[in-house]
């Protein structure tokens, strides 16, 4: 018979799987690689999400490996944003291009009125490489040539037929830019075959497993990877609703009551997003809190106490003093709240090293 695995086993299994249990000594390229990429459509929130993870991490060490090329950020899993190694980006962006291909089709190419596609991509391509372009910039210059058509729609074509990166100073450690476009061949000069579809689900499980197949493509936003589950060679467990969930041999995880740190997690975290099921992290609470965030456009940060959702954290900065306040969904256990308080210290040297710091603690969550 299957094991089953209860919530609170996949709960310590996944924080391992993401490193964190206890920050690593890896570098940073090695973190970005083991998990995937990070999700990354805000310039700047992802360094917090290497915070948690890394031993003594530097922003500016990741922010310079993002200036020299050997980080870059494009839309790769579920057609968002990600932050991912050069060698990354080639070998998942054609795997990955029938999912930004799905959602184009359906939101932008019907828009489109007497322009080929081939054309469209080459004409993009040259644009893009002449010179960095935001998407407004891009547009206006495609519907110069197809007049009559959306710009934003020709624009948004051009992100799926050409991989498109996003260049510094978008995205630099305590700097802003435009967010202007190249083309990745064009970006990094590199060569590097395509992954397949065996490799990524094995390098999804080796970081977020045990996990169902719906899991796999929950986070990659591929299809019909159930075919490809099964002819790896994988360990089979069983939830406590019955689901199989699949593993990679030989893989340990540690035992249920083991202790688990205080976190800030950043808010696109993929620890919350990379599952179907999402309760290995995410509490019934949560779910019901989550709803106040939705319907106020907002993403949230949350908190995680013995390495389930419990709360969440804003940052506000006045006058030189950068303020934490800590949203406690139900009253901390005072050892709790105390090991918060600590590891909010921490954060708040991290992110606002020269100001004052102020933590406020919270009943309640910031949105109601």
């Amino acid at each position: 018979m299957e094991r089953v695995l209860s919530t609170r086993a996949l709960n310590r299994a996944t924080l391992e799987r993401q490193l964190l249990l206890s920050r690593t000594d890896l570098s940073v390229v090695e973190v970005v690689e083991h998990l995937g990429g990070l999700q990354a459509q805000t310039p700047h929130t992802w360094y917090t999400g290497l915070w948690n993870r890394l031993r003594d991490f530097d922003p500016h060490e990741a922010s310079a490996l993002l200036e020299d090329r050997t980080l870059v950020r494009l839309a790769l899993q579920r057609s968002t944003i990600h932050l991912v190694t050069a060698r990354d980006a080639l070998a998942m962006r054609p795997l990955l291009d029938p999912v930004t291909e799905r959602m184009t089709r359906s939101t932008f190419v019907r828009r489109l009125d007497g322009v080929d596609l081939d054309e469209l991509a080459e004409v993009g391509r040259k644009l893009a490489e002449e010179r960095a372009l935001t998407f407004a910039e891009l547009g206006a210059a495609l519907a110069a040539r197809w007049p009559g058509n959306d710009a934003h729609a020709l624009s948004q074509v051009v992100r799926w037929l050409v991989p498109l990166v996003q260049v510094p100073p978008r995205g630099l450690w305590g700097r802003g830019g435009p967010v202007a476009h190249t083309s990745a061949q064009a970006w990094l000069q590199l060569d590097e075959p395509p992954m397949t579809a065996a490799e990524l689900v094995l390098r999804y499980l080796r970081a977020f497993g045990p996990a169902s197949v719906k899991d796999a493509q929950t986070w990659s936003g591929l299809t019909r990877l159930a075919e490809v589950v099964e002819g790896l060679d994988l360990v089979r467990y069983r939830g406590e609703d019955g689901r199989v969930l699949y593993d990679l041999p030989g893989l340990e995880s540690p035992p249920e009551d083991m202790p688990v740190p205080v976190r800030f997690m950043y808010d696109f975290d993929n620890a919350f997003i990379g599952h179907a099921d999402r309760s290995r992290v995410i509490t019934e609470e949560g779910v019901a809190v989550s709803a106040a965030f939705a319907k106020a456009n907002v993403q949230w940060r949350l908190i995680l106490v013995d390495g389930f959702t419990a709360g969440d954290w804003t940052v506000a900065r006045a006058k030189g003093t950068t303020t934490l306040t800590i949203h406690q969904w139900r009253p901390f256990a005072a050892r709790d709240l105390d090991a918060a308080v600590a590891e909010g210290e921490r954060l708040l040297a991290f992110l606002a090293p020269r100001d004052r710091h102020e933590i406020v603690p919270a009943v309640g969550a910031s949105r109601a």
